[in-house]
């Protein structure tokens, strides 16, 4: 059984996560998703409001497979994780040319540090490129329209965090 490791910040999911998400699971038998908890990072919703949100995202709202998916909390080296679930494999999503240069970073890092790990990089469908967590929580605060950026549990979370 094939296993891949999801890692991102997931603050919050967004269509653009699940397009590479539904990708994965074209590929893999098992998909890790890591929410990472970053100390030098400033979130929006804490750790386990960031699995929790992508539980119901993934569950709840889009009825994916409960048995394919695991949803964990990580602060440690990605490829720590992949050790510990026998995953062979990182994944990444690309949204821009921009985001290539980081994840090629990234990428030779943790093959440096592990070199039986691959990352593989996917790109989300045409229509969801565009979409960034940071943006979508900018148009949130100024009261615009953000269903076509997240699915239902998502936009009703963020809405009330951002009314705390």
């Amino acid at each position: 059984m094939s296993t891949a490791i999801y890692p991102g910040t997931f603050d919050p999911i967004t269509y653009g996560h699940i397009d590479v998400i539904n990708k994965s699971l074209k590929i893999f038998d098992k998909l890790i998703i890591a929410a990472a908890e970053n100390i030098n990072k400033d979130y929006l919703f804490s750790i386990d409001e960031r699995v929790e949100i992508i539980k119901d995202s993934l569950f709840k709202d889009l009825k994916l497979n409960k048995n394919r998916i695991v949803i964990i909390p990580f602060n440690t080296l990605t490829i720590n994780l992949c050790k510990k679930y026998k995953a062979k494999v990182i994944v990444r999503g690309l949204r821009a040319v921009s985001d290539f240069e980081y994840e090629f970073q990234l990428a030779g890092m943790n093959k440096k540090l592990n070199e039986e790990i691959e990352t593989i990089f996917l790109m989300s469908d045409v229509e969801n490129q565009i979409i960034s967590s940071k943006f979508v929580k900018e148009i949130a605060k100024l009261d615009g329209k953000i269903n076509k950026f997240l699915t239902r549990s998502v936009e009703k979370k963020l809405k009330i965090k951002l009314n705390e």
